[in-house]
């Protein structure tokens, strides 16, 4: 019997015990073998796979984005979300004439991005498509804001591929046993679980099937940002929000093509570093400020293997959340070392008009393409 000792709130004519303020009857209610611990719940439903006859939006969920965008929560207290990323293999580019056969979430690279807060509970169903053919770059009706972003996104150029592979879901955000919700799906196969985002911070999601190298490597990636349940202190604050993700990619010339070598990323010797997924995605299509404004930055380094010495070349890091938890804060940071997989919440303000350029520190990292643009704007009289 679970002792209940914490503020109550009627949900759906039930008791509940919570720690969360604002609380809601989809976020709180406990199913049969759930518990809570210091306000958490763990013990999740264990996962289901099944095959399904589904060929719908392959992306599905009120708050899931393409880079750099990150939706607003618009909503009190917690909620559930309903999210599906299928996996399916895209032909993606990442660099100017350089294209290979990825193996994606979603249909980017890297995925998209989910948005939850602190206490959310999320059911997440993920089908096996990659021995379809899955066109992302046509009208998508039900489908997540993600869509429209990819869509007017000219750099990846995604066209649809085929390459049957087994895959998996690994959410680093979520507090679940593994060798159940992780565990790896077939081709035509799907598989739905439910976890709770019990601390908040800028999180890795990656596909862990082995190799898990390989598979994140050829694109399996991307980042869950959980926003603390109080917020930031400098919410109000803050005049602009982007999500980045720095990672490195592995490729051979081979033909008209590209293809991924493992021998390279054994030897962490990557053809290319970029953030968001391409070498010009953040220089040809700059982040956009004023002189004067604060910029929050959610930065996930998802290697697969390498580190970031993350910089903004004119400016200092004000306040920096370490893996974006509110107890971690550094103040006044001139760069912010992040291993694979490490992540943090960083805002700068922006001294004046003019260009600020992003880069990973490590500059040969630069070399391959780990820069990006700010461009500010004069400040408003």
């Amino acid at each position: 019997m679970l002792k209940l000792n914490s503020v109550s709130c009627a949900a759906g004519g039930l008791l509940l015990s919570v720690m969360l303020a604002g609380c809601s009857p989809a976020a709180t209610h406990l199913n049969d073998g759930e518990f809570m611990v210091d306000g958490m719940i763990f013990g999740m439903p264990e996962a289901e796979v099944f095959t399904e006859d589904y060929s719908g939006p392959p992306v599905v969920g009120d708050y899931v984005t393409a880079l750099p965008f990150l939706k607003p929560l618009d909503y009190e207290g917690n909620r559930t979300h309903e999210v599906r990323l299928d996996t399916f293999s895209q032909v993606v580019e990442v660099a100017p004439g350089v294209s290979y056969t990825a193996w994606t979430f979603g249909g980017s690279v890297p995925g998209p991005t989910l948005h939850v807060r602190e206490g959310d509970r999320v059911i997440f169903t993920m089908k096996n498509r990659s021995d379809e053919e899955v066109v992302v770059t046509s009208p998508v009706k039900g489908a997540a804001p993600f869509f429209d972003q990819l869509q007017s996104n000219p750099y990846q150029n995604n066209r649809p591929a085929i390459s049957p592979m087994p895959h998996s879901m690994d959410f680093h955000s979520g507090t679940v046993a593994a060798d159940d919700k992780w565990r790896t799906i077939a081709p035509g196969e799907t598989i739905r679980f439910e976890w709770v985002a019990n601390y908040a911070g800028v999180y890795m999601y990656h596909c862990g099937t082995p190799s898990v190298l390989m598979h994140t490597a050829m694109g399996q990636y991307g980042a869950v940002v959980v926003s603390p349940k109080n917020g930031f202190p400098t919410d109000d604050k803050v005049d602009h929000e982007y999500v980045l993700v720095q990672s490195e990619l592995y490729l051979d010339r081979m033909g008209d093509s590209y293809i991924y070598n493992h021998q390279a990323a054994m030897g962490r010797d990557p053809s290319h570093v970029v953030f968001n997924g391409h070498v010009s995605a953040l220089m040809d299509a700059p982040l956009r400020a004023k002189a004067g404004d604060r910029v929050r930055l959610y930065l996930l380094n998802a290697g697969p293997s390498g580190t970031s010495s993350f910089h903004i070349i004119g400016a200092i890091l004000d306040r920096v959340w370490y893996e974006g938890s509110v107890e971690n804060e550094w103040r006044g940071m001139q760069t912010v070392l992040l291993g694979a997989s490490n992540s943090a919440v960083m805002e700068f303000i922006v001294p004046e008009a003019g260009s600020y350029t992003l880069v990973d520190h490590e500059f040969a990292d630069v070399e391959r393409g780990a820069a990006g643009l700010l461009i500010a704007a004069p400040r408003d009289k």
